[in-house]
């Protein structure tokens, strides 16, 4: 009787173990099929909000490649506005430019063109006298505009050890009359040789000067052995000065010592193509004087 009953209270505290086991079991598996399912359900939702969140990036790139196309248009716009812009505040600095140039600068004034008695330099300005040789000891004076171009010339002549000196530059119209009536009393008819009729003469131009040194005495041959002519020939293109008359030219005797300013650019051509002023066509010499005080 004892043994039964506490074989029988063994059997039952096995089942209820084993019902506790299934119990736990079941527990804990319910506990995984929850946890399985929670996770499956946040990782699907995680996946929807990154999906959501791809999409939105996507159209947001898209837009912003949208914009950076139209920025793109706008700055090629922008660009061909200012490059328009440019063009025609060039055009228009050109035009103010021509405007405030005097046509008569590169002009052919020796037999060719004419300057009337009125005809006076826009701006003309002393020369320092410290450059200066003149005969009759008179103030000498050269457009505004060529008298940087000039001192330059000088300066670095006197640095090379060249004796370069003004004897004339500016002369009016009624300055170049009476040289020009005082050389026909002295020597006739030859006088058109070497002095030019009022009118045209390159000094009335305010852009010519007669160079001089300390021993040269006037005379064309002596001025022409110097080492300041040679010197001349060598560099006055460097600062926009030209020999109007060389030898067998057909207007004047040779004139060594008459140099004309005609611009840098001019000047730097005719040197390197061995021509002279007058060997151009007057349309070809035009062009340049947009350029004439450019360095």
């Amino acid at each position: 009787m004892n043994k039964k009953f506490y074989h029988l209270i063994f059997i039952i505290g096995i089942i209820l173990i084993a019902l506790e086991l299934i119990i736990i079991l079941t527990v804990f598996v319910y506990f995984l099929i929850i946890k399985n399912n929670i996770q499956n359900k946040n990782i699907e939702f995680y996946k929807k909000l990154t999906d959501n969140y791809i999409n939105v990036l996507q159209n947001k790139i898209a837009e912003n490649n949208n914009l950076k196309q139209q920025l793109i248009k706008e700055q090629e716009l922008v660009d061909s506005f200012r490059s328009n812009l440019n063009s025609l505040t060039n055009q228009v600095n050109l035009i103010i430019k021509l405007r405030n140039l005097d046509p008569e600068l590169l002009k052919k004034y020796s037999k060719v063109y004419f300057l009337n008695e009125n005809y006076v330099p826009k701006s003309l300005s002393l020369i320092d006298p410290k450059y200066v040789n003149n005969p009759l000891n008179e103030d000498q004076y050269i457009l505004s505009n060529v008298l940087p171009f000039l001192y330059a010339l000088l300066e670095q002549a006197y640095k090379d050890g060249i004796d370069l000196k003004i004897r004339w530059a500016y002369r009016s119209f009624w300055e170049q009359y009476k040289l020009k009536s005082e050389d026909l009393m002295v020597y006739g008819s030859g006088a058109n040789k070497f002095t030019a009729d009022q009118g045209y003469s390159e000094h009335q131009l305010g852009t010519t000067v007669d160079f001089t040194t300390n021993a040269y005495k006037g005379n064309a041959s002596q001025f022409s052995k110097t080492k300041a002519y040679n010197w001349l020939l060598n560099n006055a293109y460097k600062y926009g000065f030209i020999l109007s008359y060389p030898k067998n030219n057909t207007y004047y005797v040779f004139e060594p010592w008459h140099w004309r300013f005609v611009g840098i650019q001019l000047a730097t051509k005719l040197h390197n193509d061995n021509k002279y002023f007058y060997d151009l066509d007057q349309r070809e010499i035009d062009q340049y004087l947009l350029y004439i005080f450019d360095w």
